[in-house]
């Protein structure tokens, strides 16, 4: 006689779990998405305020008489004898010809127009010059220059950084919150429906941390399935518009998508934060089944006890 191969305690496969499995995929698409979106945000902004408050630019006025040339070295040397300044580059004239490129076309001679000359100099974040001492020396030097530390944008793109770092917070938080409800309760929905198995194991015998393991199991394996699904998918579109990105680099609208979203990379702290997702949505399903069935049995001991108590634990 052949002994005919015991099937599982709770069904592998059927329509709730399926459901179940689509629900964590969705929801764990969405919480990965969002959370690489908000650390390309916070990224991006960090990005602009460091390019922004790092460098400081002299600007130069042509005027009758003036060696426009030996200005713009003079303007160089004196920021550069101040301490807390690293580097100073003069704008040459043919990238200060590409600059006003768009506006007033290509072949400028700027001979012909009285257009100011630049020098960039970059400074120490951690411990900046005196601007003030700076631009009084300069005044005296050279009464055409004019220094712009960019304080004025510093403070606008800190605040806007700010803000649209703790809007993006905000919203990841909205989304993780949505997503831990609808795993909740798309797991004891599953669960109600297959409430006479845990009552039939608990009747001939079965312990409840037996029958608790057991369910455990289960949908452990249908949140792996579904939250490692939408983890991947949010993955994968993050690699494919890194590669977007860099196939189509130089392109007007990779320059656009570049200019308002910074790169579309999340590093290895974004896939480490994925995985996190994906194991915290796997926890919270295992959990909750565990504490649905154990409530379960509490619920039908005490109405074997007291069959008056029917109508109290009725969904």
């Amino acid at each position: 006689m052949k002994v005919r191969p015991t099937g599982p305690i709770v069904p592998a496969s059927n329509v709730s779990g399926r459901a179940l499995m689509l629900v964590i995929a969705i929801m764990a698409f969405l919480a990965c998405i969002t959370l690489g979106a908000v650390m390309m945000v916070r990224a991006t902004a960090e990005s602009w305020q460091s390019q922004i408050s790092r460098e400081i630019t002299i600007q130069i006025k042509p005027a009758e008489g003036l060696d426009m040339d030996k200005a713009l070295e003079e303007a160089r040397n004196v920021a550069l004898s101040f301490a807390g300044t690293r580097d100073g580059t003069v704008v040459d004239r043919a990238a200060t010809a590409r600059l006003l490129e768009p506006w007033l076309g290509p072949g400028l001679d700027l001979d012909e127009l009285p257009v100011p000359r630049l020098v960039v100099v970059t400074i120490d974040e951690t411990a900046p010059p005196d601007f003030a001492a700076m631009r009084a020396r300069l005044s005296e030097v050279l009464p055409q220059a004019i220094l712009d530390d960019h304080r004025t944008w510093v403070d606008r793109l800190v605040a806007m950084a700010h803000t649209t770092a703790l809007i993006g917070t905000g919203v990841l938080v909205l989304v993780f919150s949505a997503m831990v409800l609808t795993v909740v309760f798309a797991t004891r929905g599953t669960l109600s429906g297959n409430r006479h198995i845990v009552e039939v194991l608990h009747f001939v015998g079965a312990e409840a941390s037996f029958v608790a393991s057991e369910f455990q199991k289960h949908f452990l394996k249908i949140s792996l399935k579904g939250s490692g699904a939408g983890g991947i998918l949010a993955a994968l579109c993050f690699l494919a518009a890194s590669w977007w990105q860099q196939r189509s680099m130089a392109t007007p609208q990779s320059d656009q998508a570049t200019a308002l979203f910074g790169t579309f990379t999340i590093g290895y702290t974004g896939y480490l934060g994925i995985v996190a997702t994906m194991i915290l949505i796997a926890l919270l399903t295992t959990v909750t089944a565990r504490y649905t069935v154990m409530r379960t049995i509490y619920e039908i001991d005490l109405i074997r006890s007291d069959p008056g108590r029917t109508d109290a634990f009725q969904d």
